[in-house]
């Protein structure tokens, strides 16, 4: 699978055994501009000599190093002269592998420790002798191997951290990566730039620039497609692809109708006035409409509208082509952690052709594009991060997370001309007033993310109605449901303790301003047990 993207040649590798906080480190390293990228940690020293990593970060993970299945590190990697740092049962398992040994404490670590230094250490120079760090172990190493000096311990565990700077081994038993390890960042930048020379050059003008030159040498002179949503991803893609060949891409915008309000508007705007594309806007509202007339499991609404995105799409490729102007390859929004979480391990290389039976898109038979990825290297913020670089503007760059499906799956039963109408603009008064909230917030705290700030909301229009009173008069129409959460990563989300005026004057609105509409509630459902999405 191509990228059209390049990776630097200053690369630190993350070899993951299975642990919470594996992304996370490669995010670090990242923050600190080095490049960073996850390997499994059945590499072999083979496959890492290929990779050409500057270092190698060894990640901690659940198992104990002596269980029947345990994860190993191949004992070649460490042999290779590349510096290599361990963090938790990445130190275990580098002192196993190289002859010292674990043992099972008596007591665990868990969460906040102190560390006393012992003597001098690379990776722990420039922080106090004691220090708050983050443990998470019951096993711990007992013997060190070889050569290897301790750095530092806490009452409980006795090789806190190890290293044999000779060899470019270093290891600790907590875990630099998190916040929680008040100097780790520290340790990080002694491991990087200080053990391994590295620079940090991997900055936004970089990428950039990396990316475009990857993008114009897969390309050459033939053209991209591209389906265009919207969102985060397939505008940065978007974006990314205008700066690399501007009039050989082909972005295709298929308007479903099920957007929230304002946002077809906003994308052709961007597209046709900022970015120098071949834009086109496919007006499928009423086929759409057309398609889900009764249809109230949400399953088959989701099955409906994504089939019938491929149609809408393979229709314009096909008119290109018949207009003499052929499509020979398929960018898509694919995003670090889609690759992490597939399994997939990447090589590089040159973009793959992928067929009709690929498992993702429904290809007619006879259609082949080759697949470009330009962001299957970046993490969420990263990609946010590109497009403002890019010139993208904040309400797009910024973006809630939105359901493929849309609206349609914000609508609990059929889907109508009428509900849309006032799904749209409730949302629209929910978006306005907690955008108007987190941005009070924001000049009161001067955090962007604060610990109040509302992460993702939005209104549901359910498939029930309920009697009110305007004026003098009974109504029997519909409720609206707010949803609002507090969440950073959507695995985990806590409904959000707005203040009751908020609360309020977004019922108010909404009852005032929406034609049937005459009830707000508001949903206090934290997930789990429940989901952000209704359905």
């Amino acid at each position: 699978m191509g990228t059209g993207n390049a990776t630097p040649e200053q690369k630190v590798i993350v070899v993951d055994f299975g642990a919470q906080y594996g992304q996370l480190i490669a995010r670090r390293v990242r923050d600190l501009h080095v490049y960073s990228e996850i390997v499994p940690c059945d590499i072999t020293a083979a496959e890492v000599v290929e990779l050409n990593p500057a270092a190698i970060i060894l990640s901690g993970g659940p198992a104990s190093v002596y269980a029947e299945d345990a994860p190993s590190i191949d004992p070649e990697i460490l042999g290779l002269g590349i510096p290599v740092l361990g963090f938790c049962y990445g130190q275990q398992a580098m002192a196993v592998a190289l002859g010292g040994a674990v043992g099972h404490t008596e007591k665990g670590e868990y969460g906040a420790a102190l560390i006393t230094r012992a003597g001098e250490s690379e990776l722990l120079d420039g922080t106090p002798g004691q220090q708050t760090v983050w443990m998470s172990h019951r096993d711990a190493v007992s013997r060190v191997p070889e050569g290897f000096v301790v750095t530092s311990r806490t009452e409980t565990c006795p090789v806190a951290s190890m290293e044999y700077p000779e060899r470019n081994l270093y290891a600790t038993q907590f875990h630099p990566e998190v916040r929680h390890t008040e100097f780790g960042q520290t340790m990080l930048r002694n491991f990087l730039f200080e053990v391994c020379g590295l620079t940090p050059d991997w900055t936004m003008d970089s990428i950039i620039d990396d990316s475009v030159a990857a993008i114009r040498e897969t390309v050459g002179d033939d053209r991209v497609i591209l389906g265009l949503s919207g969102g985060v991803d397939s505008s940065v893609v978007a974006a990314l692809c205008a700066r690399a060949i501007g009039k050989q891409l082909t972005c295709v915008f298929v308007n479903h109708g099920l957007l929230r309000k304002g946002e077809p508007e906003e994308v052709e705007e961007v597209f046709t006035h900022q970015f120098d594309v071949d834009f086109i806007h496919v007006h499928a509202e009423k086929r759409y409409l057309e398609l889900l007339a009764g249809v109230t499991d949400p399953e088959e609404k989701r099955r409906i509208i994504g089939t019938q995105f491929w149609k809408e799409f393979f229709a314009v490729a096909q008119e290109l082509a018949d207009d003499g102007r052929p499509v020979q390859f398929l960018a898509q929004g694919t995003i670090y952690p889609d690759i992490i979480e597939s399994g997939a391990r990447k090589t590089g290389g040159k973009a793959s052709t992928i067929k009709s039976h690929h498992n993702l898109i429904p290809f007619p038979d006879g259609v082949s594009f080759e697949l470009i990825e330009p962001l299957d290297h970046f993490f969420k913020d990263e990609v946010r991060a590109l497009g403002t670089a890019l010139g993208l503007p904040d309400y797009i760059v910024h973006r809630q997370p939105f359901p493929g499906p849309g609206l349609a799956i914000r609508i609990i039963g059929d889907v109508t001309e009428e509900k849309l109408e006032m799904l749209k603009n409730a949302d629209a008064i929910v978006r306005e007033e907690l955008d108007a909230y987190n941005e009070r917030l924001y000049q009161e705290t001067g955090e962007r993310n604060s610990e109040h700030s509302v992460w993702q909301y939005f209104a549901v229009l359910p498939d029930i109605k309920s009697v009110g009173v305007m004026g003098d008069e009974r109504t029997y129409q519909r409720p609206i449901i707010l949803r609002a959460v507090e969440s950073s990563d959507a695995m985990t989300a806590d409904w959000a303790k707005l203040p009751y005026d908020v609360l309020a004057r977004v019922s108010g609105r909404i009852v005032a301003e929406v034609p049937g509409i005459n009830r707000v509630v508001y949903d206090i459902t934290s997930k789990p047990p429940s989901t952000i999405e209704w359905e």
